[in-house]
This record gives structure tokens, sequence and C-alpha cells, in this order.
């Protein structure tokens, strides 16, 4: 008997109780339904949660921190690091920061805020991808350039006491600066303290360039870059390395300690193969390291451990709607015992009966899965559709930007569809066993 004698013959008895069949094959495909739509869960959030990391943060990107000496004592990175890691193979660039180790105030007409202050190596910076929205890069020594957002945080200095900013912590629009800063020169104010005194001195700077704006929308970029040439001026006033306002302690570096550190150093690898192997590199010379990649890692673990409990679960859908298949497979067994009596009187293969009842069961739960995967990917697209609809006219909240609730990866269905496969095969196992064993006699007699 050949496959397609077998497949003609199971589908001419299915059609003898279509109901039957149809509760049978509906409860597969709730269960396969469930399965997809409960892991899809799982699948969604994490592929959410990459996303939001990679726009966050470049893949090939890895933070230096420090480094460990032979007596295990921190040191902060320096020129010759710099060198070290430039000449790594595979490493595209490297980017250096100094910090001023104070907050300076900016002040244009009858406006100011404090901003972060930083010296910048600009031609790494430019080769790792920094962009300017407007202007240009510095070219002398009192040019600067801002984050994009800086004149957003200008306000009054006059409304200083008053409640400046709104409750999504917006500097509201009547104390804010509204004129154009490119091309402006603004005063830089640093301080010190001495004898117990605060001591302000004023830096005139030009603004140049602003930067382009950060990834995220919420992401806000306040930053000053500001001149080797300046950040001495400041280190020469406040007689501290960085430009500490505070006398420093014994145990750090005063001002007479000419070796340049660095506060912020980024490597960038030439490809996303390459971040692993420089990043091991760099933690076996004792350099303090991290990389998305380290963090990548646990996110996929901590997922991976999320994605197999959620299948589970589903799975165990699948195992009730696989008590139908057994019954289903019983009865038909007890309703075909005269067919399965002449096949065995002409001399019929006991295997290939077998098959046969196998064979029934396998495309009971084939078109379960094709019917309750369709209606997953449905229910899936609505979930993501409709829920931040629901959150925001039910109950006013926001949905998170770029969330994504449910997400049905080729690979989620090609598992569920083959667990699905396997379990209603077992659940027709014991009734084709039974099949195999029915005695040709008492089937003829319809006495099984």
């Amino acid at each position: 008997m050949t496959f397609k004698d077998q497949f003609r013959f199971v589908r001419q008895n299915m059609k003898k109780n279509k109901m039957r069949l149809f509760m049978t094959i509906l409860a597969t495909a709730i269960g396969c339904t469930f399965l997809i739509v409960l892991a899809s869960v799982g699948f969604g959030l994490h592929k959410t949660i990459i996303q939001d990391r990679m726009e966050d943060q470049l893949v090939t990107e890895i933070d230096i921190h420090g480094k460990t000496d032979e007596d295990a004592n921190y040191q902060s990175i320096t020129d010759a690091d710099i060198k070290h890691f430039e000449s790594i193979d595979k490493v595209n660039t490297v980017t250096r920061r100094q910090f001023v180790q104070q907050t300076p105030m900016f002040t244009i007409e009858d406006y100011n805020t404090h901003a972060e202050t930083f010296v910048a190596h600009f031609p790494s910076e430019i080769k790792s991808g920094f962009k300017l929205s407007e202007g240009r890069l510095p070219e002398k020594d009192n040019e600067i350039l801002v984050g994009h957002h800086f004149r957003e945080n200008l306000a009054k200095e006059s409304a200083r006491e008053k409640d400046l900013y709104d409750e999504d912590g917006i500097l509201k629009e009547e104390y804010a600066y509204k004129g154009d800063i490119l091309g402006k020169t603004i005063d830089m104010q640093v301080q010190k303290v001495e004898n117990g005194k605060e001591i302000t001195e004023v830096f005139p700077v030009k603004i140049v360039g602003i930067a382009e704006a950060p990834s995220r929308e919420w992401m806000k970029d306040y930053t000053v870059f500001i001149s080797p040439t300046v950040m001495k001026k400041i280190e020469d006033f406040t007689g501290n390395i960085g430009g500490s306002p505070e006398p420093l302690d014994d145990e750090q570096p005063s001002n007479n300690v000419t070796e340049k550190t660095y506060d912020y150093v980024k490597v960038y690898a030439d490809n996303v193969q390459s971040i692993t192997e420089i990043n091991e590199q760099l933690q076996e010379e004792q350099y303090f390291t991290y990389s998305i990649v380290s963090e990548m890692k646990q996110i996929n673990m901590l997922f991976a451990i999320m994605k197999i409990g959620l299948i589970f679960i589903g799975t165990i859908a699948l195992l009730i709607a696989s008590i139908g298949i057994y019954n289903t497979m019983t009865m038909a067994v007890t309703e075909r015992a005269p067919d399965i009596g002449i096949m065995k009187a002409i001399g019929a293969n006991p295997k290939t009966i077998k098959n046969i009842f196998l064979l029934e069961s396998s495309y009971i739960g084939l078109l379960g899965a094709l019917i309750g995967t369709v209606v997953a990917y449905g229910i899936s697209y609505i979930v993501n559709f409709a829920l931040p609809l629901v959150l925001e006219n039910v109950f006013n909240e926001q949905m998170p930007e770029g969330i994504m609730l449910s997400y049905i990866p080729l690979s989620l269905t090609a598992i569920s569809i083959a667990i699905c496969l396997i379990v209603t095969i077992f659940s027709g196992w014991r009734p084709a066993e039974r099949a195999t064993r029915i005695d040709v006699l008492k089937a003829m007699r319809r006495e099984v």
C-alpha cells in the first residue's frame, strides 16, 4: 500500500465524522495558538530590549575606565595607553575625553546654565561617528562646540529663584533663551576655593558648532567641548589637574603631574565580529572594560530561559489538546475495526496499519498547527496595534516608544509546529498500536 493510498484512505475515513474531527482540530489549533502567542511575548520583549540597546550604544564600542598595575593599584588612561589601543589589530579608532572636574556656568546676555564640560580629540570623534547639526569644528583656542540641546537650558538669571521647569523637566518658554547661539561669544565661569573663599574666573569663548541630536528623542545633550588651551587655563587658575575647585589631597595628583590622563575613553572595533576578541585582550592586560556585547550575552541568556519557560507552559495546552486526539483516534480504531480486519485478512502488514493511524493523527496535528499559527499571527498583530490605543484611551498612559509586546519569528513558528506534530503523533501512537493487535475474526464480526 503506497503512501498516496494510505493518505487517501485516511482522508476518506476522516470525512465520516466531521464534527468530531472539527472539534479535535479546533482543540489542537487553540493549543498551538496559545503556545505561539505566549512565547511571542518573550520574543517581543527580547527584540525590544535588543533594539533599544543597539540604538543607545554602538555594538562595536568598548568603554575603558582605567587599569591596574602590578601592585593592583588603579591607574588612569594615558597617551601611552591610547597609542597601545590604536596599535591593536582591528581597532578602527580610539576617542578620549578629559572632564573639567567642576560644572562651569555659561552666561550669554541675561541667560545662563551649568553644563558638563570636557576636552575631546575631534579627529577620533569624527571617525567614530560624531556629527554636527550646525556650524563647524573649532579652529581657534577660544572656540567651542555645544550639545544639541544646550540653548534649551539657558534660563534667565533674574528668574533663578522661580520654578523654571514644567512637570516634564523642560524649561518653561517664558524663561528660555530664544536667540541663535551659533557664532555668539559666551562667558564660561569657573571657581576655585582658596582660604575657604570661592573665587570666580571668567573665560570668554565662542560657539562655532552645535552637535547632532542624540539617537533617542528622550535623550538630551547639554555638554560643552572646549580646547586643550582653555583647559590648561582652567588648571592654571585652580592649581589642580582637571580644574577641580577644591584643594587636592596628598594622595591625589597635583598640577605638577605632567602626564596627561583621560577620564572617558572608548575603543571602536572595525566590525562586530572583532569586538569580543579586542575586549578579551584588553581584559587580559588588566584594563577595566565594558562592552555591550558582554551585556547582550547576559540579556540573551535571561530571555532564553524566559522563552523556554513560556514554550514549556504553552506545550501544556497542547498536551491537554492531545487528550482529544487520543480519544478521536481510539474511536477511529473502534469504528474501523471491519476495515482493519479486511486489510489484515488480505495480508496487510501490521506496520502499514499502524502507519495509517499515525498518519491520521499527524494530519490532524498539522491542520491544527497551521490554523493555530495563522490565528497566532493575527492575535500578535492585534495586540501590538491595539494595546497602545487601550493604554492611551482607557488608562491615559503612553506606551513606551519602540516597545513590541508580541513578536513571532520563523524559529518560534517552526518550534511550535514541531512540538504540535510530536504531541499529536504520540497521542495517536497507542491507538495505532492497538489497531495492529486487532483479531481478524472479531473485527469482521464487529466485536472490537
